[in-house]
C-alpha cells in the first residue's frame, strides 16, 4: 500500500517518539535524505557513491527462530551502487532511527529478564549469522540486543533479496550521539573503527559484504 504521507506511518509504529520523526524525514523523498547522502559521498567508499534508492519499506519484519515476534526494522531499504568494477550492485540496508533512546537492553539483562530456551535459541542465531558466535559470553554480554538485531536483519535480508552487500544503518536524531559509544563497542567485533557520519567497512559475513553507518539526521524533523 502506497504511503500518501507521515501519518500513515502511524498505525505501524512501535516508538512512536524516534520512528515518527524518521518517518517525516523520509515520506516526502524519492531518494535518500541529504543527510544520508552526504554521509555515503564523505565516506569515500565508491559503492555509496551514486546510490539509487529502489525500495522503501517502512516497519519490515524479519522472522527470527526462537520466538513469536519477528525482528521489525524501522525501514529496510534496496538500493543500488555501482561496485569497484563498476558494475552496478543490490544493498540490502536495514535503518534504525533513534532520537534520545538507547538500543534497549543488553544481551546479559535480556537473557537475565527473559531466561527462556526461545531466547537462547534467538541469540545464538544471531551470533551464528554474523559469524561471532565463537566470542565468549565476556565478550558480547553487554552488547546491545538490538543492534544484535539490526545488523543481523541486514544480513538476511541481503541473502533474501540476493544482494551481495548489506549495510546497518543507525540514523540518529540525537543532539548528543547517544548510543554511539554502544554502537562503536559493537562495531569494533567485526575490526572496524566507528566514525559518525559515515559508513564504514565492509566486513564479510556468510559471503556478504557487511557496512555499517551512524548518520546524525536534521533536528528540523524531530516531532517533538
Amino acid at each position: 500500500m502506497p504511503s500518501k504521507g507521515p501519518e500513515d506511518w502511524g498505525k505501524l509504529l512501535i516508538n512512536e517518539n524516534s520512528e515518527k520523526t524518521l518517518a517525516y524525514c523520509q515520506e516526502d523523498q524519492n531518494e535518500f535524505p541529504p543527510d544520508v547522502k552526504a554521509g555515503f559521498l564523505e565516506s569515500g567508499i565508491e559503492l555509496f557513491e551514486n546510490d539509487e534508492l529502489l525500495l522503501g519499506l517502512p516497519e519490515y519484519k524479519v522472522s527470527l527462530p526462537g520466538g513469536s515476534r519477528a525482528s521489525q526494522n524501522d525501514i529496510f531499504v534496496l538500493a543500488k551502487g555501482i561496485s569497484h568494477q563498476k558494475k552496478e550492485q543490490l544493498i540490502s540496508i536495514a535503518v534504525e532511527g533513534k532520537v534520545n533512546e538507547d538500543f534497549g537492553k543488553t544481551i546479559c539483562k535480556r537473557l537475565g529478564l527473559e531466561p527462556s530456551s526461545g531466547l537462547r535459541k534467538r541469540v545464538q542465531f544471531l551470533l551464528k549469522t554474523l559469524e561471532i558466535e565463537r566470542l565468549s559470553y565476556a565478550e558480547i554480554s553487554g552488547l546491545r540486543y538490538q543492534l544484535l538485531q539490526r545488523a543481523a536483519s541486514a544480513i538476511l535480508l541481503a541473502q533474501k533479496f540476493m544482494s551481495p552487500n548489506a549495510l546497518m544503518l543507525i540514523h540518529s536524531f540525537s543532539e548528543s550521539d547517544k548510543g554511539f559509544v554502544d554502537y562503536e563497542k559493537f562495531v569494533s567485533l567485526f575490526g572496524l573503527r566507528a566514525l559518525k557520519s559515515r559508513i564504514i567497512g565492509p566486513a564479510t559475513i556468510n559471503g556478504n559484504d557487511l557496512y555499517f553507518g551512524w548518520i546524525r539526521g536534521d533536528p528540523k524533523f524531530l516531532t517533538y
